[in-house]
């Protein structure tokens, strides 16, 4: 049974509001870049896991189809993005993409944190994991 509800802190997200963190961040953070004006908006989530998986899933095949398709010259150009309250800074297009893959890496590590505390099976990731072993 998933412990959809569990948090590991107070101020921790619980593991369905993480989990919506990457179908947000597919959703939000990638068409901004490709607009060219980031706008962090938090998209309320859905009410079944099932229905988050499925935005994600739309959202990332759509954003690596549009990213395989863009020009080496739209990626290299300049944006601002927000590096701290009420600043900004300007990155190339291609740095703020591997941002972004670099934090939904980082809250996949954060999930599978999760999983071993609700004594889940804990997937290969990047690697053997004691409960999926090479």
């Amino acid at each position: 049974m998933l412990k959809l509800d569990h948090k590991p802190h107070e101020k921790s997200r619980s593991a369905k509001e993480l989990a919506w963190v990457f179908a947000n961040e597919e959703k939000v953070a990638f068409t901004g870049v490709f607009s060219g004006e980031l706008k962090f908006e938090e998209i309320p989530a859905p009410a079944t896991m099932k229905e988050a998986l499925a935005i994600y899933e739309k959202a990332h095949k759509e954003n690596v189809e549009r990213v395989k398709k863009m020009p080496d010259a739209e990626l290299n150009k300049m944006m601002k993005m927000h590096v701290g309250p009420k600043k900004t800074a300007d990155f190339r297009k291609i740095d703020i993409l591997w941002m972004f893959l670099m934090d939904m890496i980082h809250h996949r590590g954060q999930f599978s944190v999760y999983l071993r505390l609700v004594d889940a099976k804990v997937p290969s990731i990047y690697g053997p994991s004691a409960d999926e072993p090479w």
